[in-house]
């Protein structure tokens, strides 16, 4: 790929985008607003690096013209010093330059809507579930992304049935989608009186978070129940109806088909707040289902990897016995099982993310 290439016309873009976001009309358009908005911060980003990475190679330049041209040792010494320490970062330079060249997912700087449920397994698949919850819950605190829990269903000994939480941070999406797929565990459950080995799965899905205008919905035929909150908490829970439940019927934009959606939130002992945490999950499902083609449409483009693709392939096993953990998208492995469940998962993150900046830059490369 020739890089100089690729980055001409982007200073234009830049100006362009840039006036534009300043346009009052624009503005007051606010889905145009953020799109461009986004476009701005991307090419800055690009074209910061771009310049970073030309300013680099013309110091080379440089330094090669005064070692081959100067009589002086002493000066000849600087500008092989000089270029000693230029010539080893082109490589990563040029390779940081043409990922950023590459469209990025705009889904990527989301925030997320995640849910765990217990799959095969029965009771032992209900207590992975809440194995694979804590652990997201430690990376998270860890990387200082934000997450609170919509509802919940406990397992009849422990875990969760089903478990669905919001996170928020930096480029969230991005970072999570990899989650997505079915979560299979070998061991010995805690349940299991013979020391037998069992396998059992839970399935993770990692939902973009969809702004208001990104989804139409006719709130007028939403259908609304409120019912007390369980669990733990004050009198309030008992006395108040401040659980809500919505019922709306989905068409396909494809098909014409119609599907229930319900959805409860109980997450908080305020009604009006519980209304809109479920109104912006009802978005993110519906923006997720109407968006199933395009990212089937990149699993599809991008073979090695499902970061958004079939969320019922069986993405990663954890085996217990023998303290491993392993992604058979990428057939990549670790060997710290108990750290790797106390949230340390970015090794795995980034080797996914390396697998798919490769596929990135094969599908540039041969545009």
């Amino acid at each position: 790929m020739d890089i100089l290439s690729k980055l001409e016309g982007l200073e234009a873009k830049f100006h362009e985008v840039s006036l534009q976001i300043t346009d009052p009309a624009v503005i007051a358009d606010q889905p145009r607003y953020v799109k461009l908005n986004r476009e701005y911060h991307e090419l800055e980003r690009v074209l910061a690096a771009a310049d970073h990475y030309r300013k680099v190679v013309h110091q080379l330049e440089d330094a090669k013209n005064l070692f081959y041209n100067e009589s002086d040792p002493e000066l000849k010494e600087m500008a092989r010093a000089e270029i000693d320490e230029l010539e080893p970062q082109i490589p990563s330079l040029e390779e940081e330059v043409k990922l950023l060249l590459v469209p990025r997912d705009p889904e990527d700087a989301k925030n997320v809507v995640m849910e765990i449920r217990g799959g095969t397994g029965g009771d032992e698949a209900a207590l992975f579930a809440g194995d694979l919850f804590r652990m997201y819950t430690k990376y998270f605190d860890l990387h200082g992304f934000k997450y609170s829990v919509s509802s919940f269903s406990e397992g009849a000994v422990g875990g969760y049935k089903e478990i669905i939480f919001n996170v928020t941070g930096e480029n969230v999406y991005g970072t999570l989608k990899y989650e997505s797929g079915v979560h299979r565990v070998q061991r010995v459950p805690a349940t299991e009186t013979q020391g037998r080995l069992h396998t059992s799965a839970a399935t993770v899905a990692v939902l973009p978070e969809a702004d208001e205008f990104e989804v139409h919905i006719n709130e007028g035929e939403i259908r609304w129940d409120y019912f007390r909150s369980g669990g733990a908490g004050g009198q309030n829970v008992n006395k108040v109806n401040s659980g809500v439940r919505l019922r709306y019927n989905w068409k396909n934009p494809v098909t014409g088909e119609e599907q229930e959606i319900l959805i409860e939130c109980t997450e908080t002992r305020d009604q009006p707040k519980n209304k809109e945490r479920a109104l912006s999950r009802l978005r993110t499902q519906i923006y997720d289902k109407e968006h199933s083609k395009y990212v089937n449409d990149i699993a599809e483009r991008r073979k090695t990897m499902v970061s958004t693709g079939d969320r019922s392939a069986k993405i990663r096993t954890y085996n217990y016995p023998q303290g491993r953990v392993t992604d058979h998208r990428i057939g990549f492995t670790l060997y710290d099982l108990t750290g790797f469940m106390n949230g340390d998962i970015q090794g795995m993150i980034d080797a996914l993310q390396v697998a798919e900046n490769a596929e990135r830059l094969k599908e540039i490369s041969n545009e």
